[in-house]
């Protein structure tokens, strides 16, 4: 299932699902978006705050569903990551969703709600820019690919990586592209809202993460069979994740030979999505392939409609 493609002059609204930020950082989200051309409709939750959550679960879950339900909201973006998704997905209104589909986008801690809204909805929503992105401006070429992506119909092709991916493992393959933050899928595990790899492209990343929380979380997938099952992965950014103490600490580039050595099947890494800009926006639920020989990830169709 595909949104409808947003325009210039339609709302957008803003919920904060997970972990609160400043009032003025809102404000310059806001005002960056109306720049863009978009109406913008802010959620309760933006300007709520209850320790490290922007207000008690039944609020955030609410802002969700009420945006879904507005008629005038075209778009919902996340005003940020932390922490909290995860407590409000047994207050989404799943079949809400699923009747006023509309583009849904944030990504880090909002990795529990993309994959959960695709999986329970089949609609595919969008791992890419938030509020705090938006407050300081987006980088160019972020900002060419959100628009790219979220406004055309087109298929989007290949995902323009200033940088060439390295190979981990060769090989190519297609499939529903699905994950997120490393962190996020890992900690689904077990739940009702497991991400499902079955024959899916995994995307993963992270940010201020060493190497041997990276190794623990890579291993629970793999012991988990979520590596097997994949038709392939894709390892975006890792900023900020080098060891403490170099010399008693492995790589991350060993860790992911260690665990995605011999899989057999195609594992890329180097993608600037996540935590990083540029930053690309990505359709977890859309058709993707990715190829070990041009070291490509392309979007087979257009996300929205």
């Amino acid at each position: 299932m595909k949104a409808k493609r947003l325009k210039t002059g339609n709302t957008v609204g803003i919920v904060a699902p997970a972990s609160p930020s400043d009032s003025s950082k809102v404000e310059r989200a806001i005002k960056y978006l109306a720049n863009m051309g978009y109406n913008v409709k802010a959620g309760e939750s933006v300007y709520s705050s209850r320790g490290y959550l922007a207000g008690d679960d039944e609020l955030r879950a609410s802002d969700i569903n009420n945006m879904f339900a507005d008629d005038e909201v075209r778009a919902v973006f996340c005003l940020r990551g932390g922490y909290g998704s995860q407590r409000i997905l047994g207050l989404v209104d799943f079949e809400g969703i699923r009747n006023n589909p509309k583009i849904f986008m944030g990504y880090s801690d909002i990795t529990a709600l993309l994959n959960a809204i695709y999986q329970r909805c089949g609609l595919i929503t969008f791992h890419g820019p938030m509020g705090g992105d938006f407050a300081g401006g987006l980088e160019k070429r972020t900002k060419r690919a959100m628009k790219n992506i979220l406004e055309s119909t087109d298929p989007v092709g290949e995902l323009p990586n200033p940088v060439t991916p390295e190979v981990v493992e060769e090989g190519k393959a297609s499939g529903i592209l699905v994950g997120g933050n490393l962190s996020i899928v890992a900690a689904s595990l077990g739940t009702p809202y497991e991400v499902d790899t079955r024959n899916k492209i995994l995307l993963l990343e992270d940010v201020f993460e060493e190497p041997y929380s990276v190794d623990r979380m890579l291993t629970q997938l793999k012991l988990a069979g979520k590596f097997e099952s994949a038709a392939g992965i894709v390892l975006g950014d890792w900023g900020n994740s080098e060891p403490e103490e170099p010399a008693k600490s492995l790589s991350l580039e060993e860790v992911f030979e260690d665990v995605f050595k011999g899989l057999g099947k195609p594992v890329l890494k180097g993608f600037k999505i996540g935590h990083c800009k540029p930053n690309f926006t990505v359709p977890i639920g859309g058709e993707v392939s990715i190829d070990t020989c041009s070291r490509t990830l392309c979007i087979l169709e257009s996300a929205v409609e």
